[in-house]
């Protein structure tokens, strides 16, 4: 004879017993969170790898993104694309005159958002003030000079260094520095900030890698007036919050909403 299994208690007929059906309230409680479990899972991946908000804390990029904008950025655009999804999706190279959010390379912890100035294997120059980009002068309609200073190195670069610059701007300035010209090498790129007397970008921390770029912000779904300190570490911040709560219509840049952001083509 086999082995016998248990299979729980019978009713006098030798029947199972049907199991007893489900409250409607906790029927319910289910239902909702499998809904949000799913909008939730949806949300991670959306954010992961289509899109992500990102906050802007500084005044870098003034006055085309402010400090305060919450931007929706794209991570499809400069995805690698495989055989059939290049034909499907609108994957883009890097260009010249995009603005780009990318991993800061002394800590790639924070982003960062800046305009592609020089992609690999361009020459750049700056000379009082003016950028010049293959030996040409660049028309640059988006850039802001907020003082008639010029500095030594800021505005005539590259030169010797007046300040602190980071490692990997004195590497830049060791070993591709031809002709008083930077010279770009492959799978790097030069980032500058539209503001451009206020500005800590490629001149001052040197190139950044293509693997840190993230993606091209392509809109602006909130600008809030609020001040570097409060949106620079990326933490939730009581007195941010508060603020909002008691000054979220007066403070709100309401003309800004939605707003689209477009790279300029640099030839």
């Amino acid at each position: 004879m086999g082995e016998r299994v248990k299979t729980g208690p019978k009713t006098g007929s030798g029947v199972l017993d049907p199991p007893p059906p489900e409250s409607k309230p906790r029927l319910e409680a289910r239902h909702w969170v499998a809904d949000w479990t799913l909008n939730i899972l949806v949300l991670v991946f959306g954010t992961a790898t289509v899109a992500q908000p990102f906050v802007v804390p500084t005044s870098s990029m003034e006055n085309n993104v402010l400090i305060g904008d919450h931007l929706i950025v794209d991570k499809l655009t400069y995805s690698p694309h495989g055989q059939l999804s290049r034909f499907l999706l609108p994957y883009q190279d890097v260009k010249r005159g995009d603005v780009a959010v990318f991993r800061y390379p002394v800590d790639i912890r924070q982003n960062f958002v800046k305009r592609v100035i020089g992609i690999p294997g361009d020459r750049i120059r700056i000379e009082r003030k003016q950028l010049y980009l293959n030996g040409k002068p660049v028309e640059e309609p988006y850039k802001v000079h907020k003082s008639d200073h010029v500095d030594s190195y800021r505005d005539n670069f590259p030169s010797a260094p007046n300040t602190y610059i980071a490692d990997g701007a004195r590497i830049m300035l060791e070993q591709h520095v031809q002709n008083e010209e930077i010279v770009i090498p492959p799978g790097q790129y030069f980032m500058m900030g539209d503001n451009r007397d206020n500005s800590l970008d490629s001149r001052y921390w040197g190139f950044v890698p293509r693997d840190n770029i993230i993606g091209k912000p392509v809109i602006i779904y909130w600008s809030y007036d609020a001040p570097t300190e409060r949106l620079a570490d990326g933490n939730i911040n009581i007195d941010h919050l508060l603020d909002i709560a008691l000054n979220f219509f007066t403070k709100t840049r309401w003309r800004r909403s939605f707003m689209r952001i477009r790279g300029y083509p640099l030839q």
